[in-house]
Parts: C-alpha cells; sequence; structure tokens
C-alpha cells in the first residue's frame, strides 16, 4: 500500500466542496510520489509531518518525499442513491475502489445555504447516507448469492460461502451496516472476497460554522460524537469555510490566520493524520544526501517487507536493519552520534517496525 485513499460523501451542501478544495490545494508536484495517475475527481495530498524537516536538516538532503493520501470526491450522493438516484452507481463503484469513508455532516446553521431536508440534523444525514450503503451492499449480496447458489450444484466447498452471504443478508436486512455484524475467522476470509461499503471504516467530518471557532463545537458536534462512539468511529471537527481561506495563503501566513482565532493547527492536518491511523498505518523514515522520505506501512509489517516498499530486490537481499528512533536521531544530532552513544539497533528480518524508525537496509 502505497496510498492511503479516502472516499468523501455527504448530501448536498454540508461543505463536501470546500473540504476537498482545501484540500487539494496543497497538491505535491506528480513527481514527488510514486505510479500515481490523477483521475478529475481525486486529489493527493501530503501527510506533512514536520520529523522530516529534522532529518533533512541533519543529513543536508536534496528533497522531502512526504507519504501521501488521496482523497476521491464523490458526487450525487442523495436519498435513493442505491437505486440509481442522482450519480447513484458511479458514486458507489468510485466509494469500492477506496480504503475507507469520510463522511462530512452539516453542523452549522445558516440561512442562506439550503439544506435538502430543510432542517439541520446531523444524525438524520449519517442515516440518510448509512442506509443508501447498506442498500446497495444488500443489492450486491443478493446478486452473488444467486449465482454461488447456481455454481453450488454438487461442490460441498461453497456452502460456508453460501451461509456467509445468507448470514449477512440477515443482517443489512436489519438496517446494520456490516462493520457491526461479528465474523468468525472463517468468515473474514470470506468477507474480504466480496467489496463490501459498509464494512470500510469511518470517520465523521462535522462541518461547523465560523462563529464556533475556536471550540469547534456545538451541540450538534456532540450528538454525532455520542452516536461515532457508540458504533466505534471517529469524528473530527473542522469549519471547511476557514480551511478553504487558509488553503489559499502561503504556510507562513496560514500559520498566523490559525494563531489569531485561536488554532494550534489547521483542521486538515488533524483529518489527514485521523485518517492515516484509522487504516493502522505507521511511516519508517529514510534519510541521506538524496533525500528523506516517509513511507507508509501497515502497523505489524516486518523490517524485511518494510525493506520491499522500497525495492523487492532489498527485500530478496536482506541482511539486516540498522534502526535508530527518530528522538535518538534529534538528541544525538544523527546517526553517528546515535552509533557512538550506542542507540543504532541491528534488527533481523523480523524485527516489527515501529512509526518514526529511521532505517538504514543493508542487503547483498
Amino acid at each position: 500500500m502505497t496510498n492511503l485513499s479516502c472516499a468523501i460523501v455527504g448530501l448536498p451542501n454540508v461543505g463536501k466542496s470546500s473540504l476537498f478544495n482545501a484540500l487539494t490545494r496543497k497538491q505535491i508536484p506528480s513527481e514527488n510520489y510514486p505510479f500515481c495517475t490523477i483521475e478529475p475527481n481525486v486529489g493527493i495530498v501530503p501527510v506533512l509531518d514536520p520529523r522530516l524537516k529534522i532529518l533533512s536538516d541533519q543529513t543536508k538532503s536534496q528533497k522531502i518525499i512526504y507519504a501521501t493520501v488521496s482523497f476521491v470526491d464523490v458526487a450525487g450522493l442523495v436519498k435513493g442513491a442505491s437505486q440509481g438516484e442522482g450519480l447513484g452507481n458511479q458514486f458507489l463503484s468510485h466509494i469500492r475502489e477506496t480504503d475507507a469513508i469520510v463522511q462530512v455532516v452539516r453542523c452549522f446553521e445558516d440561512a442562506d445555504v439550503i439544506h435538502v431536508a430543510g432542517k439541520i440534523d446531523p444524525l438524520q444525514d449519517i442515516e440518510v447516507i448509512g442506509l443508501e450503503l447498506i442498500l446497495a451492499d444488500l443489492q450486491m449480496v443478493e446478486n452473488s448469492l444467486s449465482r454461488v447458489e447456481k455454481q453450488a450444484k454438487g461442490k460441498k466447498e461453497l456452502e460456508p460461502t453460501i451461509l456467509f452471504l445468507k448470514k449477512a443478508i440477515h443482517h443489512l436486512n436489519e438496517n446494520l451496516p456490516m462493520r457491526q455484524l461479528s465474523l468468525t475467522p472463517a468468515e473474514e476470509g470470506i468477507a474480504k472476497l466480496y467489496p463490501f461499503l459498509t464494512r470500510k471504516k469511518l470517520l465523521y467530518i462535522c462541518n461547523v460554522g465560523e462563529n464556533d471557532i475556536p471550540s469547534l463545537d456545538n451541540p450538534h458536534v456532540q450528538k454525532v460524537r455520542e452516536y461515532a462512539a457508540k458504533e466505534g468511529s471517529r469524528v473530527v471537527a473542522i469549519c471547511a469555510k476557514m480551511e478553504e481561506e487558509i488553503s489559499r495563503l502561503d504556510e507562513k501566513d496560514g500559520g498566523e490566520f490559525l494563531k489569531s482565532l485561536g488554532l494550534e493547527e489547521s483542521g486538515l492536518n488533524r483529518l489527514i493524520r485521523e485518517a492515516f491511523s484509522l487504516l493502522d498505518l505507521i511511516t519508517f523514515l529514510t534519510t541521506g544526501e538524496i533525500e528523506t522520505r516517509a513511507w507508509t506501512i501497515k502497523k505489524g509489517t516486518t523490517a524485511a517487507e518494510a525493506a520491499g516498499k522500497i525495492h523487492s530486490d532489498i527485500e530478496k537481499g536482506f541482511i539486516r536493519a540498522e534502526v535508530v528512533s527518530f528522538e535518538d536521531m534529534v538528541r544525538y544530532k544523527g546517526r553517528v552520534g546515535a552509533r557512538e552513544a550506542g542507540k543504532a539497533r541491528s534488527e533481523g528480518r523480523d524485527y516489527i517496525m515501529k512509526d518514526g524508525d529511521v532505517v538504514l537496509f543493508f542487503h547483498n
């Protein structure tokens, strides 16, 4: 996984476009990330990590390459989308290809911005979209079941799949998302073969008004937090309108504007970090004269697998990894100082990587 992707969904007039515009203003030049083609509605956004600048200053790197997150702006989500209303099926296929869903929920009052349902009710908005995703999954599972049942005549090995699909249909018919269905390890294996929308991790973005700065809180946000806590989802409150304004400024002016509003950092940075950790991703770092770079891996990745992220030949010829924590790189002013202080560890293939490991791989 080189690039995490999140679908941004929401009803009309909730601030989705403002959020997407703010996110994608900071697009990184295309030569700076690996193997990416950008579709018209996809923005590739760097995960701004201050550790890289510090390492780059130590090793006098020619360039810095951040980890990235893709945001896919999914249009056409309205009530009845699963039946083809709005851009219906087109939006569903966009979401199926992403790793997580970011749902923008309107948590601001503004008489000039019409709400499709005529009133501000974030929980109802969440349920409208949740129901469309459930109905889309139900349709997919019912089609799959009739196909598998035809193939299953005389094939005992397909019985577990049929039982799983029936269990899923029963659950979805209760208007419950698949992420709330407890599965056995064998069922988990089968579930992975189907592109469920409601099994994807979910992050709610509470879009608040400018009068809710700097607390970014109000009774609507509190309702969403309570709802999300029950289903084990995460919440980030931001003011998309303000984020869009900040995105038009350069870094220095943007930082000063945030401070003047009483905010430590932009909501976008919090959103990108949350999206990153939502999928159990961490970064390890490499640094040298050519570049300082963050590499995205899943928690639990071994040193040999991490080496393969850089090049398959490094994984094949892996001898060892010299690992220094980022904190020790700073404390001892680089790898040489860390070695002298006995803080550079030699790790084998099966070492489990940690976030912020600064690594030098030795290979044949």
